[in-house]
């Protein structure tokens, strides 16, 4: 019998899949639906910081109003009172996701300033959330932002949120940082039981008739997945937190390698966006039928078997890879010219 199951946050999983935040979790038959199909635990949709603003400054008017001083907001967030169901519809909706599921709920906020809305994950909590995921998707635009305060603004973040909750803490990070490894640490250190590698920040791009810069979604593809076994691979061992890998995870191949770089668990969207719910259900047959060929009999059993510091050559994952790779692919194109 094939043992899918894996521990993360501190909690038993049926398996390592876990479908991440989105649309998707915004329904509860769409999350009993992930749950039939072989989901170990289930991310809700975000709550955004945004939405919590305008909770708590009572704006009960057409959010067109008052665009001077909420221009990037409104524009990209257009009927915060019905998207995500709103800050209390999103209390609401943890409390009917948790008693309609067996599996682990994990709630999601999307922010990152240090203000009053940290309140909101003693409420995520109190309404009966497994854990917290906390998306960091801020983009320092400012010049003077240097490297140091912007991690620091995170560090402080996850400091702040771990005094107001005793649930577990899982923290999901873009990979554009300095030094990655160094952060990690000092998250960890702040708290973090998780880190989620990595977030997808969705563009802009520019529409050339109108001279406009308009929101863009593109769904992710396996090719993704690389830059987070790298960084996964790099980090197991070197920190408490479990890893969770986010981005790129479309098959049961992904899952396997996400779970040999060291990951505790792998989380899928854009997978189950473009093949429907059901797909984790092909996935986990998928995991299952591989292990039994090649005689794994555990999730537990290949975890961190392919990281830096179980492989044979580390240098795999450093500068020493980059010259070998270039190298190979030039002698492999002079090959092909040859007559």
């Amino acid at each position: 019998m094939i043992d899918l199951s894996t521990r993360y946050l501190g909690l038993e999983l049926a398996s390592p899949l876990v479908a991440s935040a989105s649309p998707l979790c915004e329904t509860i038959d769409n999350l009993r639906r992930m749950q039939d199909a072989g989901a170990g635990a289930v991310v809700l949709h975000s709550l955004f910081e945004e939405q919590i603003e305008v909770e708590s400054r009572a704006l009960d008017r057409s959010l067109s109003y008052g665009t001077e001083s909420y221009a990037e907001a409104v524009s990209y967030f257009p009927d915060l009172y019905r998207h995500n169901l709103g800050p209390d519809g999103y209390l609401e909706h943890v409390r009917r996701a948790k008693k309609a599921l067996s599996i682990p709920v994990i709630g999601s906020l999307n922010a990152v300033s240090t203000g009053g809305w940290v309140s909101f994950a003693r409420l995520i909590q109190d309404a009966g959330a497994d854990a917290l995921e906390l998306n960091m998707s801020y983009i320092p635009t400012d010049p003077a932002l240097s490297a140091a305060d912007v991690e620091q603004m995170y560090v402080d973040l996850v400091r702040d949120v771990r005094a107001r909750v005793s649930i577990p803490l899982a923290i999901k990070l873009g990979h554009a940082f300095t030094a990655l490894a160094h952060l990690a640490g000092r998250l960890d250190a702040a708290g973090a039981d998780g880190l989620v590698l990595f977030n997808r920040f969705y563009l802009p791009d520019f529409d050339l008739e109108h001279l406009e810069v308009v929101p863009s979604l593109t769904l992710s593809s396996p090719h993704e997945l690389l830059v987070r076994l790298h960084w996964v691979a790099i980090l197991y061992g070197h920190v408490r937190a479990d890893l969770a890998v986010t981005g790129g995870v479309h098959g049961h191949e992904q899952v396997l390698k996400a779970m040999m770089a060291g990951a505790r668990v792998a989380m899928m969207t854009s997978a189950l966006l473009r093949n429907g719910i059901e797909h984790l259900a092909d996935v986990r047959s998928g995991l299952s039928a591989w292990m039994n060929a090649h005689d794994y009999a555990s999730i537990a059993e290949m975890q961190g078997s392919m990281s830096y510091r179980a492989v044979e050559e580390p240098a795999a994952f450093e500068r020493a890879n980059y010259m070998k790779v270039l190298s190979s692919y030039a002698l492999r194109g002079a090959s092909l010219r040859r007559p």
